[in-house]
């Protein structure tokens, strides 16, 4: 990643977070509860919403971003601590963690499967999973729209895949999804699920 990405990505993400994206942070992230596992916490944009949580660990691979985000993370209302570590490869025990959340963060991950199975691991059974993320939508202008812009865009903002299933990919994992809401012409969604039983 570009140094310029993580120092700008604050400012980017400002208007959207003012219009409605604070919001549905607050909502989702509010219901987060025992202990929790943030995938790809960023900057801690979710941070001061944490409120029912026992502890929150927070892994976030690029450096600059988990630099970016200890202000948030000494302001919350809950412990946090900040990890180095990748989402594919999660160095934690099976059966760990009582919430799992991630937002805006599946389309940037290389390997989105390989992830959730590593997330079902760590989830304790009947566990919880948070989501809000951006998908590829059925639509006949957009939907090749997204395709077609996902190849710059990927090299332009860290990874992020416009066009990437995510909450297909979700239900075709070890989670069974019982909420869920889009937002933005159902370009956006927020889902929760619950790990389902072996």
């Amino acid at each position: 990643m570009g140094k310029w990405f993580p120092k700008l990505y604050d400012t980017l993400m400002g208007p959207f977070e003012r219009r409605g994206f604070g919001a549905i942070r607050r909502q989702l992230i509010q219901k987060a509860s025992g202990e929790v596992l943030e995938i790809g916490s960023g900057t801690g944009l979710n941070f001061p919403f944490y409120i029912n949580a026992k502890k929150v660990t927070a892994i976030e691979p690029e450096p600059l971003m988990r630099q970016l985000s200890i202000q948030r993370a000494q302001q919350a209302q809950v412990h946090i601590e900040l990890m180095s570590a990748n989402a594919e490869k999660l160095p934690f025990p099976d059966n760990h963690f009582d919430t799992i959340v991630c937002t805006l963060v599946l389309c940037t991950i290389p390997d989105p499967i390989k992830a959730l199975e590593e997330i079902s691991r760590v989830c304790k059974p009947d566990g919880q999973l948070f989501i809000f993320e951006h998908v590829k939508i059925d639509h006949p202008f957009l939907g090749p729209l997204q395709d077609r812009l996902t190849p710059v865009w990927r090299r332009l903002c860290d990874g992020c895949h416009l066009n990437r299933p995510t909450l297909d990919l979700v239900k075709q994992s070890n989670f069974k999804v019982i909420n869920e809401k889009r937002y933005y012409k159902d370009i956006f969604i927020v889902a929760e699920a619950i790990k389902a039983g072996l």
